[in-house]
């Protein structure tokens, strides 16, 4: 057989491992034609270029391609390419320290061995393609490392931990999941002195270790809602509740999710769940919003609107 059959097919058997976690060497010698023998022979060549396969032997055993010291090529088909180059397009500009430097590095990689047909599609999507993104917070990379693992290992971490107004505590918690918007990174976790639930912005917390101290995951919210409702309400002196007349989807079409929480209501309605500090405030953005609108709660929004009416009727009016 020659070279380039040799080859080819080697690259096929990498591209079945890299397709599941486990083949047995009977299906990998079904999906190639070949004989246990062969497949044997490939395995090595990959062994022998770098690729980690591990053999297990017995009943249920197989081969799976598993981490190795250094991280060989990956084997992508035409659609995994795309997404792959499209997501590091948009990586480069995210929020963690570091990673859009090292996403246009792969990006570039990538498009230098990429197929003309696959990169000419890859650069009518980046062509057509704008991002609107508020600037956000860069977070360091080694941070999200430690605070993924720790979720990973069911292992407690130790912090500072900076409020709102600057002031540094030590906290212990128990971590259970990262929830990322366009603008921050946010942690989720059972703080172990306040004995409750709470939400850390990762650019507050300094001197991050996890510890060896291992805990039994425990019953808890839903980690993307429960950062929603801590985001949106608990850190401002005013929660406003809106009827607006939409649907739910619309109103989160214009609300980002770490601005505003929109539930479901009947009759075409919707509520709006927003905080802030300040009501007058609050009414320019409810009133920005274009819908007919029902204040519920609180008081001082409803003063605030009236405020805000009487201004513009003012302005509407002066000068005619």
């Amino acid at each position: 057989m020659s070279v380039e059959a040799t080859t080819e097919r080697v690259l096929r058997l990498l591209a079945l491992l890299q397709r599941r976690p486990s083949w047995t060497a009977a299906e990998l010698a079904a999906e190639l034609g070949v004989t246990d023998r062969c497949v044997r022979r490939d395995v090595e060549r990959l062994r022998a270029v770098g690729y980690p396969v591990h053999a297990t032997a017995g009943v249920g055993g197989g081969y799976q391609l598993g981490a190795g010291t250094r991280l060989p090529p990956l084997l992508l088909d035409d659609e995994e390419a795309i997404a792959t180059a499209v997501s590091l397009r948009l990586a480069t500009g995210g929020t963690v320290v570091g990673a859009g430097e090292a996403a246009l590095r792969v990006l570039a990689k990538l498009d230098q061995v990429m197929p003309p047909r696959l990169r000419a599609e890859v650069r009518a999507v980046h062509g057509a393609t704008e991002t609107l993104a508020a600037a956000g917070v860069e977070i360091d990379a080694e941070l999200l490392v430690t605070l993924a693992r720790a979720c990973r290992d069911a292992v407690r971490v130790r912090f500072r931990y900076a409020d709102r107004r600057g002031a540094e505590a030590e906290r212990t918690v128990e971590p259970v999941r990262m929830v990322a918007t366009n603008r921050r990174w946010y942690l989720m976790a059972w703080d172990v002195d306040r004995d409750d639930w709470r939400t850390f912005r990762l650019d507050r917390m300094h001197e991050v270790v996890a510890t060896t101290w291992r805990f039994r995951p425990r019953q808890h919210p839903d980690p993307v809602a429960y950062v929603q409702r801590s985001v949106t309400a608990a850190p401002y002196r005013y929660l406003a509740r809106v009827r607006l007349h939409a649907t739910a989807e619309e109103v989160r079409d214009l609300v980002p999710p770490q601005i505003g929480r929109v539930e479901e209501d009947r009759d075409g309605w919707c509520v709006l769940l927003a905080g802030g500090d300040d009501p007058d405030w609050l009414a320019v953005h409810v009133a920005r919003l274009g819908f007919e609108a029902e204040i519920l709660e609180p008081p001082e929004l409803r003063a605030a609107a009236a405020r805000l009416a009487e201004r513009v009727a003012a302005m509407a009016t002066r000068g005619g």
